[in-house]
């Protein structure tokens, strides 16, 4: 791959960062708003004009979308593809696809996948206070306790000009949300290219971390809850997340109940985590792989591979909102015409096992876009350094209300010829904003909630 080099001003400030992991000087830290983004991306298009400037309007609001009804429609119906990749020439482009996507072509090629390639829009815009303290951010905030703690941050993106893989995965993993509340039909897809629902649930998240702007980090990043009504066996289950906001030591990460309807009781659940197969998309990928990544990162030294041009899901509205997931499965993955891709730099990391350290991949390997600081695409490796699974997020802009949606997102599974898609909105079931109490996200709100 190409790899866009950094001055060495940056390699030195990348070395130091490994395990000093400082904050950037007030002279770099003052490019933030002028040629980076007020989010650290670069604000320029890329040489060729294939990648435009950031647009720090924001997309335009289309005319068809009713404010308040939040059944968001595509903001650029006129843009038709200007390139497809297929089995015959996805070779030739291979110096923008990902590893995951070139194991891809090379599994499912022949039958048919491929990538419509629309032009590259740049319109993710957040609000001003979230630019304010993610500009005193880079000055202020530092990672400690091996990379498993910040401090001295506000609520915004942390380290928007990082010089380490493990800042870059904490932006990722604290990046800007808003709340709100859906309901998803979850499938995956066997081998033998017949698809299986494994989860339809009513999903709500909440920011808690994104309340106070003007004070430093002290709450969690997401409260999420799941209350499960199909298939039968899981009808009645509820499960609660709290994921920090800035501090995975110990007895400090996350924290994760479930409701069993067998069990009629509220059961703290420490193995809603990391490796352990996640039953929402019946055990075909793993709970750490929610959202391309989530969760402590302990278990992995992370390093800054580099910036590169890379073409990544990207504006697919109608998929997200508009279509019925049953409609866009097909027998060996997401039928081509419903997803859009686009050309975006994007930061790539990469973990590798500690030793010591115990899970099924070997190696990750994420892509997060510089604009956003969502990971939009990753692989994992097994053990024996095998490519295994290959992760796509297939992000949208809330363009009424300055924020995204990153939550829709799927594993392709090439050892087993299988497939998922997983959290994407049933066509109007999408509302932003919660209006459940904060009883709701609590234990004792679950036991409430349960069916006796």
């Amino acid at each position: 791959m190409n790899y866009i080099k950094f001055p060495a001003t940056f390699c030195t400030v990348a070395l130091l960062a490994t395990s000093a992991f400082a904050a950037v000087s007030e002279q770099e830290a003052a490019r933030l708003g002028k040629d980076l983004t007020p989010m650290g991306a670069e604000a320029a298009g890329n040489a060729d004009g294939t990648i435009p400037p950031w647009n720090p309007e924001g997309p335009a609001v289309p005319a068809s979308f009713v404010a308040g009804s939040d059944n968001y429609v595509n903001p650029y119906p006129d843009d038709q593809p200007i390139l497809t990749i297929n089995a015959g020439n996805w070779q030739q482009h291979a110096d923008k696809l990902t590893e995951g996507t070139k194991g891809v072509f090379e599994k499912l090629g022949s039958a048919g996948f491929e990538m419509k390639v629309y032009p590259s829009r740049r319109d993710s815009i957040s609000p001003d206070w979230l630019y304010k303290n993610s500009r005193a951010n880079a000055t202020g905030a530092t990672l400690v306790a091996d990379g498993l703690k910040i401090e001295g941050n506000y609520p915004g993106t942390p380290f928007p000009i990082p010089a380490s893989g493990a800042e870059v995965l904490w932006n990722h993993l604290v990046r800007y949300g808003s709340d709100h509340t859906l309901d998803y039909a979850t499938y995956y897809v066997g081998s033998n290219g017949k698809p299986v629902l494994s989860t339809i649930g009513d999903l709500t998240n909440v920011f808690p971390i994104f309340k106070t702007p003007d004070e430093p980090v002290q709450d969690s990043w997401v409260k999420l809850r799941i209350n499960y009504s199909a298939p039968a066996r899981r009808a009645g289950e509820i499960l609660l997340v709290h994921e920090p906001g800035s501090d995975f030591t110990e007895g400090k990460g996350r924290r994760a109940w479930q409701y069993l309807t067998g069990q009629r009781r509220v059961r703290l659940a420490p193995a809603v985590s990391f490796d352990t197969p996640n039953p929402g998309v019946a055990g075909t990928s793993t709970y750490d792989d929610s959202f391309v990544f989530n969760g402590s990162p302990e278990r992995y030294n992370w390093k800054l591979i580099g910036k590169q041009e890379i073409y990544i899901p990207y504006n697919s509205y109608d998929f997200v909102f508009q279509t019925k997931v049953e409609d866009a499965l097909g027998e060996k993955f997401l039928k081509p015409e419903f997803i859009r891709w686009e050309l975006h730099r994007v930061w790539v990391i990469e973990g590798d096992l500690k030793d010591g350290a115990r899970h099924l991949y070997g190696k990750r390997r994420y892509y997060v876009d510089e604009d956003t600081w969502s990971a939009i695409a990753g692989e994992t490796y097994d053990g024996r350094g095998n490519l295994w699974r290959v992760h796509y997020v297939y992000p949208v802009n809330l363009y009424d209300i300055k924020s995204r949606y990153d939550f829709a997102y799927g594993t392709y599974d090439l050892l087993q010829g299988i497939y998922n898609i997983n959290t994407k909105p049933i066509p109007g079931k999408f509302k932003n904003g919660v209006d459940r109490g904060d009883k709701y996200f609590t234990a004792k709100g679950m036991a409430r909630g349960g069916i006796r």
